[in-house]
Formats: C-alpha cells, sequence, structure tokens
C-alpha cells in the first residue's frame, strides 16, 4: 500500500464474502482464484455441516476454550471433542487446497474468520447461557480468539508466501450486542447491552494485532444499522456492508472512514437468486448513489471501492454463485470506467 493507493487491492476490484456452495474444497478454491484474480479469499465451505460453519470454523481456532454442538448451537465445555476434530479436519482441507492450488500466488488474499463479539454472542456457557452474558468470559474468549486467529493467519502465509492477507472479522451480531437485542437463555428476556468502550477495546486490540502481524484488518457486517464509527476508530482499514441497507444516516460515519483512507467493501449482487443481475449499472446503483451523496472524487471510487455479494454465498446455487461474481467482475468496471466517459 502507498500514500496515493492506501488499499489492500487494486483498483476496480471485486470479490466474496467468504462462503461458497457445495462441499468440495479443490473446486471451491480453484474457482475462487480463477473468478476473483485481484482479490481472492479462502472459500468456506458452510454445507459440510457443523464444524463448517462460521461459529464451529473459528471455535477450532480458539486456545484452549473448546465448544461443542448442543441441541441449541455451540457451547463451552471442558475438552475437546468430535466436533471440532471435524471443524478441524474440514479447515485442514481448505488449507491444502489453497496450498495445492495458491502457493505461487502473490498479491492479497482474503481470509475471513468469526469476530469475538460474534462468537460471545453465538457460543453458550456451560449453564447454557450466551458467553456474552460474563465478561469475565468474555475477556477470556477475547485472548483465546486473538491468539488463535493469529496462528491461523501465520499458517496461511507459510502456505502461500506471497500472499498479503486481509483479514476479514466477520461481526454480523455486532450491532444486536451493542443495543442489547439479544435474547436470554429462556427466550423470555433480553440481554443487557455491552458498553460501547468495552467494544472496541476487545476490538481495537485484535486490529492492533493483527496489523503488527503484517495483515490488513477489516470487518464485515451485513446487518443494519453497522457501527461504521466505532469500528474506524477501532482500528479497521476495510469496511464490508450491505449496499442496499446504507441509508442516509451512514453518509457522516462512511464519509469520516472514507477520509481516513478506510476502504469499503459494498454488497451489490443478491447472494442467492431472485433478483436480476444482467446490468451492470443498475447492480452498482447504490454504490454510485452513496458516492454522489458523499461528495468525493469520482476518481476515487473504483480505487477505494470493491464490489461483493450481500452476503455468503452458501446458500446458493452453483449456477448463481458463478453468476454472481461475473456480475461483480462487470459492476466493478462500471465504477472504474464511468468516471472517465
Amino acid at each position: 500500500m502507498s500514500q496515493q493507493h492506501p488499499y489492500p487491492w487494486p483498483i476496480a476490484s471485486f470479490t466474496g464474502v467468504g462462503s461458497w456452495p457445495g462441499d468440495d474444497p479443490d473446486e471451491a478454491v480453484r474457482t475462487v482464484l480463477g473468478e476473483l484474480p485481484d482479490l481472492p479469499h479462502l472459500p468456506e465451505l458452510p454445507g459440510r455441516g457443523a464444524g463448517a460453519d462460521m461459529i464451529g470454523r473459528t471455535g477450532t481456532l480458539l486456545v484452549d476454550l473448546p465448544i461443542e454442538v448442543q441441541p441449541t448451537g455451540w457451547r463451552v465445555v471442558d475438552t475437546p471433542g468430535r466436533d471440532l476434530a471435524r471443524g478441524a479436519s474440514f479447515l485442514s482441507y481448505d488449507l491444502d487446497a489453497l496450498t495445492e492450488h495458491a502457493h505461487s500466488y502473490t498479491g492479497p488474499l482474503k481470509v475471513q474468520v468469526a469476530g469475538p463479539w460474534t462468537m460471545a454472542a453465538s457460543v453458550e456457557l456451560r449453564n447454557g447461557q450466551r458467553l456474552v452474558s460474563d465478561l469475565g468470559a468474555v475477556r477470556d474468549l477475547a485472548e483465546s480468539h486473538l491468539e488463535g486467529v493469529l496462528a491461523h493467519l501465520a499458517n496461511v502465509r507459510a502456505r502461500v508466501p506471497g500472499a498479503e492477507l486481509v483479514a476479514q472479522i466477520d461481526e454480523p451480531s455486532l450491532p444486536a450486542v451493542l443495543v442489547g437485542s439479544l435474547p436470554t437463555a429462556s427466550g423470555y428476556g433480553l440481554l443487557p447491552s455491552v458498553d460501547r468502550v468495552r467494544v472496541e477495546t476487545v476490538l481495537r486490540n485484535l486490529f492492533e494485532a493483527l496489523r503488527e502481524a503484517g495483515a490488513t484488518p477489516a470487518v464485515h457486517c451485513c446487518a443494519p444499522s453497522v457501527p461504521v464509527d466505532l469500528l474506524r476508530r477501532s482500528g479497521a482499514r476495510a469496511l464490508g456492508l450491505n449496499a442496499h441497507l446504507v441509508g442516509r444516516d451512514h453518509d457522516e460515519m462512511i464519509g469520516a472512514a472514507v477520509e481516513d483512507g478506510v476502504g469499503l467493501m459494498l454488497g451489490v449482487v443478491p447472494a442467492v437468486g431472485g433478483r436480476e443481475m444482467s446490468d451492470p449499472a443498475t447492480n452498482v446503483d447504490p454504490v454510485r448513489e452513496l458516492w454522489n451523496r458523499l461528495g468525493f472524487s469520482p476518481d476515487l471510487l473504483s480505487r477505494a471501492v470493491v464490489t461483493t455479494p450481500t452476503c455468503g454465498l452458501a446458500g446458493a446455487s452453483p449456477h448463481h454463485a458463478r453468476a454472481a461474481l461475473k456480475a461483480l467482475r462487470d459492476g466493478a468496471r462500471v465504477l472504474r470506467d464511468e468516471p472517465r466517459k
């Protein structure tokens, strides 16, 4: 990255959010590398079942904090069991496929993990309550998560030495943590909101460690009411948002982030079928409208913005997934070429 181009991707880049349909890591890696040449990512295949899902996959990275599947979801346990072993095998297969097909790759490579607050909101304590309800447990989780994520990135870098890593922290539950909308174990009440300073401190520690490890910290949150200012202050250098959910109430916060050199990964095409994708200009209309409201130079648009699906593609058909990547490529070209007309 340079001062002239402070973003961890080339101009007119496009990428996936992370998940991909199917259960064949070899095919998934080959497809992602072929279709996303400027900003590929390590694909996730949650269709394989427990352990390949976002929470279980990140759970395999936790250090000295084993979890297992219960009828209500993932729960902290005393010793690792077959659920974590299965998740570790899935991740090992994925990394082996990455090694085989990307060992000589050079350039940005995105790796996704669930963030500490989404893990805290999703994993249960032994008593069945969400881990986020116990601040001591949250502290232990944050430390375990940070150590495990750094080890994971080191593993990826050893397998793909020429990669410039972008570490995408997936935080879909972060808005619910901040506003106190997570239900209690009984389902009859709501857990209290977590103090924003505490949330920011945990994220800042993680992002600083990622930067020190040579990775660019990014955050993806496709939920409404993304706390853009909090994420920017915490040190995120790229923000993944659903462009169709970015309202005018976000403009000031997003404008401040762009002024600070923060890149945007904006979801523009549907993660599953049901909406037309054939017109590239129409697909990126939400991005162009946002940019016009912000008032930044058109020349900056294709440098600062990466086009993505609105969410992961795990629920899509293989045909739709490939069509979505083509629509992203065409949309990114529209954002690059339009200012020159």
